[in-house]
């Protein structure tokens, strides 16, 4: 298979499978196409275009061709072509569980994601001081992920959401790049949460990959730091 990526140091769309397919040893290719712009006839889109008609990754390729586009239809996809794989929690209940708070954190947060956009190789506190001042909206978005990690990390002991790693944890992968680069402060269950996920193998080696892309990015290609002009 492939996993068709933007750059690491920001897509934090990609990360979510690419974390989920290394943590669990599933075979695949990395294919990245690395961020210019998100306009029409960019290099980005022309080569996403190839890949899927959204014009935006991720992008699961099977080895016969078939194509899956979107982080939590992956996800799913995944759960069905390596079943011996406890992708999702091997409990039904659980496994509801598990999927609505993926489905929540793929719908939301808007605040979240837009006032701090994935940018790993970047020291943001300051930024993250001057916005927990001033927007009530991330405040608020901080507030939500305590109110839904809380109760699942203390029923199933944690150091994950339901104990081993699943794809919920995949998806909030992200959201631990956010929560350390930018500084936010969270309760200590929550924090801990957080170290755990940036503990995990997997996502060290996704951010080990975000810190190397400067040594391989061509002089025509942008490579931006600046928190206020993300690429994704």
């Amino acid at each position: 298979m492939q996993l068709v990526i933007g750059n690491k140091n920001y897509s934090s769309w990609s990360m979510r499978p690419w974390v989920l397919l290394t943590h669990f040893g599933i075979p695949f290719t990395e294919v990245m196409l690395r961020f210019d712009t998100f306009q029409e006839g960019s290099r980005f889109k022309t080569a996403a275009a190839q890949y899927s008609a959204t014009g935006k990754v991720p992008v699961l390729v099977e080895d016969d061709g078939f194509v899956t586009w979107d982080t939590l239809a992956i996800a799913e996809r995944l759960a069905e072509l390596a079943p011996q794989h406890a992708v999702w929690p091997t409990d039904a209940r659980q496994r509801a569980r598990a999927r609505s708070l993926a489905a929540t954190m793929h719908s939301g947060f808007g605040d979240l994601r837009r006032l701090c956009p994935m940018n790993i190789d970047a020291e943001l506190a300051a930024v993250g001081r001057r916005l927990l001042a001033t927007e009530p909206g991330l405040k608020a978005d901080l507030a939500r992920l305590e109110a839904l990690w809380g109760p699942e990390l203390q029923r199933h002991g944690g150091p994950f959401l339901f104990g081993p790693f699943s794809a919920a944890d995949a998806f909030f992968a992200p959201v631990a790049m956010r929560v350390t680069r930018y500084g936010l402060h969270l309760s200590a269950p929550a924090q801990a949460y957080v170290q755990a996920l940036c503990d995990n193998a997997a996502v060290q080696a996704w951010v080990a990959g975000a810190l190397a892309e400067k040594d391989f990015v061509a002089e025509d290609e942008p490579y931006r730091t600046d928190p206020s002009q993300p690429f994704v």
